[in-house]
């Protein structure tokens, strides 16, 4: 049998109507699809600003350039994520101070946190883990407190709410990530949010090698022709018509003055209409992750070496994926035979996340082992189990009979 993939991307016909309709217009940078995609999202989000760019990193790395942090300056960042906080840290010449884990939301503890604040701190990024957005308020009570900036790491977390709140509305800015595994995706691609216009032109600006900010816009009077708009998704009608293409827009100002150093940052008019679409169908997509989450939490209850994922009542996950850990009885390499026998056996697996503060680039900073207990621990024994959007119900049962049926191979030996 083919292998059941760790994740896949949910394309309709709907994306891909919009993709030819950006092929065919000849525009296939800064256009209307961003700049719709960017609606969309600062909508959801309840933000007044959206900066649509070519990836998380790149935006959390011209946040971070954007509210000045650089070299002398602190950042504090969660050992257990992805990597992409802590690096982009080290692209603008700062330092990493990483925190050690909340056990249960497997989020940055808050008490950790606020305790590793100094005068040299200028900002903290906090990362919603697996969708995750506990603790957030608290973070901001603390970047308050002290002064310092708040940087919402959604990029796992897009359609989440938090006590009412929607994820992205936390930080002082937010950014969100597209790649094809998650909730919705545009291949690449990336967005920062925020309620700072001044914050919202510095990184329009930065995403185009520097070039002023409004130096890209809808020329005014533009023609528009009566075409009918394009079928929406759900059988609705779309906002965008063939007549708003991006041969509409014009170059207002000089292509060549340049107001700052900047990077190539820009989201293309083919990624942005993969956006736009999966927007349109991201309460239809939540719904169904949330659905193949419930099966699976079902289907472990009460399986006692299993910790499944934690969430309070507080809290509206949006699953990006599906993360089980191994009880404390396991060790590392055990966990590691595991996801390979799942391998062997068509199933696809894998350990998230690695602690951060151990890769190479940050040990040379001063970590080594033992210093983050909690997150090393985690990190020893998560298995990602396959998770997407249109996974049927019985690839996820295969999928979890052969996790169990791994776990007694495990324990055989173990007894041997």
């Amino acid at each position: 049998m083919q292998e059941i993939p760790l994740s896949r991307p949910d394309i309709t016909e709907r994306e891909r109507r919009l993709v030819e309709m950006v092929l065919r217009s000849g525009r296939l940078a800064l256009g209307p699809m961003a700049e719709r995609f960017e609606e969309l999202v600062a909508r959801r989000t309840g933000r007044r600003r959206a900066v649509a760019c070519s990836s998380g990193t790149a935006g959390l790395h011209m946040t971070l350039v954007a509210m000045g942090v650089g070299p002398g300056d602190e950042v504090i960042v969660p050992s257990f994520c992805f990597v992409a906080p802590a690096n982009a840290v080290l692209y603008v010449g700062a330092t990493p101070i990483f925190v050690d884990s909340c056990p249960k939301s497997l989020n940055m503890d808050p008490v950790r946190v606020e305790a590793a604040v100094t005068d040299r701190t200028k900002a903290i990024v906090a990362v919603e883990n697996f969708g995750n957005p506990q603790h957030m308020d608290v973070y901001r009570r603390i970047a308050d407190k002290y002064e310092i900036k708040l940087i919402e790491d959604a990029c796992e977390g897009l359609g989440a709410t938090y006590k009412g709140r929607a994820v992205g509305s936390f930080g002082h800015a937010a950014v969100f990530g597209f790649y094809p595994n998650k909730q919705i995706t545009t291949g690449e691609g990336g967005m920062v949010v925020t309620d700072d216009d001044s914050l919202a032109d510095l990184l329009q600006s930065l995403r185009n090698q520097g070039r002023p900010a409004g130096s890209m816009r809808k020329p005014s009077g533009a023609p528009r022709s009566p075409a009918e708009p394009l079928p929406g998704a759900m059988g609705g009608k779309s906002t965008m018509t063939e007549a708003e293409s991006p041969s509409l827009l014009a170059n207002t100002g000089s292509w060549m003055e340049f107001a700052r150093l900047g990077y190539n940052y820009r989201l293309s008019e083919i990624n942005a209409a993969l956006g736009v679409a999966q927007m349109e169908r991201l309460d239809e997509i939540l719904q169904r992750r949330q659905e193949v989450a419930e099966w699976y939490i079902q289907r472990f209850l009460d399986h006692s070496e299993l910790v499944l994922p934690s969430y309070d009542d507080d809290t509206a996950m949006s699953w990006f994926v599906f993360v089980v850990r191994l009880s404390d009885r396991y060790a590392g390499d055990e966990r590691d035979r595991i996801i390979a026998g799942m391998h062997r056996h068509d199933v696809g697996a894998a350990a998230y996340f690695p602690c951060v503060h151990l890769q190479p680039q940050f040990r040379a900073l001063g970590y080594e082992e033992g210093r983050f207990p909690i997150t090393e621990r985690v990190s020893q024994r998560t298995i990602a189990l396959p998770f997407y959007t249109k996974l049927e119900r019985e690839d996820a049962e295969f999928a979890a009979r052969t996790l169990e049926l791994m776990i007694e191979r495990e324990n055989l030996k173990k007894r041997a």
